[in-house]
């Protein structure tokens, strides 16, 4: 049997290494918690600078469509252009997805512009009837 005042210096040195361990780990966390919040703000940022550089491509000076021509759809395509809509007929209808330097088509982004290749369109017209 151990003498009282060893076994209350043993359990003391016990509960000042877990104090050390819990505030080591709590320092860890903390870091790693101020990594991730950085990291989301950082994409936030982006892609709220995004958005708005995709609504404002349309009125800079290089871009190939005329802005009134173009409807805005934001999910999976940005706008559907109607060329040569506003002089009276159109041209041709293009499906137009805005992208960034380095970014790519996403799954879906890619489903539709196979689907779009492939001549796979149409147009439709549903009535709703007054009852």
């Amino acid at each position: 049997m151990l003498a009282p005042d060893t076994l209350f210096f043993i359990v003391g040195w016990i509960w000042v290494w877990l104090f050390i361990g819990f505030l080591l780990a709590k320092m860890y966390f903390y870091q790693e918690l101020k990594s991730q919040r950085k990291k989301a703000v950082t994409k936030s940022k982006d892609v709220t600078l995004w958005y708005v550089h995709e609504k404002l491509a349309p009125i800079l000076p290089n871009f190939p469509y005329n802005y009134k021509d173009l409807s805005f759809l934001w999910k999976w395509v940005d706008y559907i252009v109607f060329d040569w809509l506003q002089e009276g007929h159109v041209k041709q209808v293009v499906f137009l997805e805005i992208k960034s330097w380095k970014s790519r088509l996403n799954q879906n982004e890619k489903l539709i512009k196979t689907a779009i290749d492939t001549k796979k369109v149409r147009y439709e017209t549903i009535r709703i009837k007054k009852k």
